[in-house]
């Protein structure tokens, strides 16, 4: 079955106009999903819409509030609301141009595949792709998609582009608050050496498919191992083998070389050694 377009527009800059449609580029993990269960009789419970006073309700009673001041609410029908304008419901007006280093990376919330919506779109898709990848920037712009406005940008990513959406200034929290009380002090230097070395000794390419999820692993374990002891309760062993927490103070030089050391290198690895003046040969005696 064909990936369904989360969004169906066109992306404008200036006079010229593309139709394009947008995919989500990411999805839900393998997360492990829990239901309360009525233990007696081992049926799932169910919820219902209850309002106080009056009981369960049906759904084609109930609408939307927005709460104006305590227990006041303005009731707005659905029709309503899809009928709010916005001059970029479907379309995305590209505004702006910025570098990408420029973009905290604390703004950016979800990706998004772009691609041309039909043939005749592509050549003016492939025009505007590469003219962002010469020019290293990014096109910004708002965009209205499900319910409410993002300000969005947009970058090549191989034969497409990607689309992510971004957090507004308000709903950032401001660094400074929470950073304050870090001393503003220089490391020290050989300890400094030390950890470069072992990020150097550690550096890889990245690779996301050497990463998973222990926790859902360990979960899904639980359950099949549950399920092997009908219902029986399942405990996990104690394990022994790590390392107790107390209130010693580690010792910070000791641990970076030791983690060199597991890393199969040294400190002395940060630069060449230093190599010793040739010695001279004997000079030969006269005859």
């Amino acid at each position: 079955m064909a990936a369904r377009a989360y969004w169906q527009g066109q992306i404008r800059l200036a006079l010229v106009s593309i139709p394009v449609e947008i995919y989500s580029a990411t999805k839900s993990g393998a997360a492990v999903a829990f239901k309360q269960i009525h233990e007696p009789t081992g049926k799932p419970i169910h919820y219902e819409k209850i309002v106080t006073g009056v009981g369960p309700v049906d759904t084609d009673e109930i609408m939307k509030g927005y709460e104006v001041s305590k227990g006041e609410f303005v009731l707005l029908e659905q029709d309503e609301i899809d009928a709010v304008k916005l001059e970029s419901k479907k379309t995305l007006e590209l505004t702006q141009f910025v570098d990408a280093s420029e973009i905290d990376v604390l703004y950016y919330e979800k990706p998004y595949f772009v691609v041309p919506a039909d043939d005749l779109a592509e050549e003016a898709f492939i025009v505007l792709r590469e003219a962002l990848r010469r020019t290293k920037k990014v096109g910004l712009g708002q965009l209205a998609m499900r319910g409410r406005e993002y300000v969005v940008s947009l970058k090549p990513c191989g034969r497409g582009m990607v689309l992510e959406t971004l957090r507004y200034a308000d709903e950032v929290n401001k660094a400074q608050s929470y950073f304050r009380e870090i001393p503003d002090q220089k490391p020290d230097a050989e300890l400094l050496d030390l950890a470069e070395a072992l990020i150097d000794k550690k550096t890889a390419t990245f690779d996301p498919q050497e990463f998973h999820d222990r926790y859902v692993d360990a979960l899904k374990d639980l359950v099949e191992r549950k399920r092997k002891a009908k219902g029986g309760k399942v405990i996990e062993a104690a394990d022994d083998s790590g390392t107790k927490s107390g209130s010693n103070v580690v010792d910070l030089m000791a641990a970076l070389k030791k983690s060199m050391e597991k890393s199969g290198g040294t400190a002395a690895q940060k630069a060449p050694a230093k190599k010793a003046p040739a010695k001279r040969a004997p000079a030969k005696k006269r005859a």
